[in-house]
């Protein structure tokens, strides 16, 4: 019998039997999140539905990337930061999605919450633990704050000291971790790209 650690090759042994699994491998550091947010205890299940969705928020993602990565926000770091955030939480999401969160608890839970969408992925082996990623999903949380300032009086905003292309650089190694650790097609890979962008 072979044992295997990875990530990948449990959750790919999993899909390859086309069932529907409870995936606890991670269970303290998922517990610990849980208590941090208050959150009910989830049961994690991975679908082939849930993989599919997942792929198609990653692609959502990489087509929203593109305008950052183009430089169409650089002129104002509050756009920048809006669309990063959107960027963000359809890459986290899709991870989440991956690993057996379903689609209405992300809705339910995630909201606009960058550092909690980052918590709970790391919480689930993500392993992203960037200290700048931290500091900026904090910054985006919640990013709407970003895009429509005016809702709240238009007040002067921390950003951080992030400049466009330092969030260019964190949001594309964010989509690089995702892309890693599921497995999904790259845009540029031979990927799909849709009319629509799901948020």
């Amino acid at each position: 019998m072979v044992i295997t650690t990875s990530r990948r090759a449990l959750l790919g042994t999993l899909t390859a039997a086309s069932i529907t699994a409870d995936i606890a491998p991670w269970g303290r550091a998922l517990a610990y999140v849980q208590e941090r947010y208050e959150d009910a205890p989830v049961t994690l299940r991975r679908s082939r539905e849930s993989r599919d969705l997942s792929r198609d928020r990653f692609q959502s993602a990489e087509i929203a990337f593109t305008g950052i990565d183009a430089g169409f926000f650089r002129r104002h770091v509050r756009t920048t930061l809006h669309q990063a955030g959107a960027v963000a939480k359809l890459a986290l999401c899709a991870y989440l999605l991956d690993v057996g969160f379903s689609d209405a608890w992300n809705a339910e839970h995630i909201h606009q919450d960058i550092t909690k969408a980052l918590a709970y992925a790391n919480g689930t082996g993500f392993g992203f633990d960037c200290p700048d990623m931290v500091r900026l999903a904090a910054i985006l949380t919640p990013y709407w704050k970003w895009g429509y300032p005016h809702l709240i009086g238009d007040p002067p905003m921390d950003d951080g000291g992030f400049s466009p292309e330092q969030v260019c650089l964190l949001i594309r190694a964010l989509l690089d971790r995702v892309h890693d650790v599921s497995g999904h097609a790259r845009l540029a890979d031979g990927g799909h790209r849709h009319a629509t962008i799901a948020s």
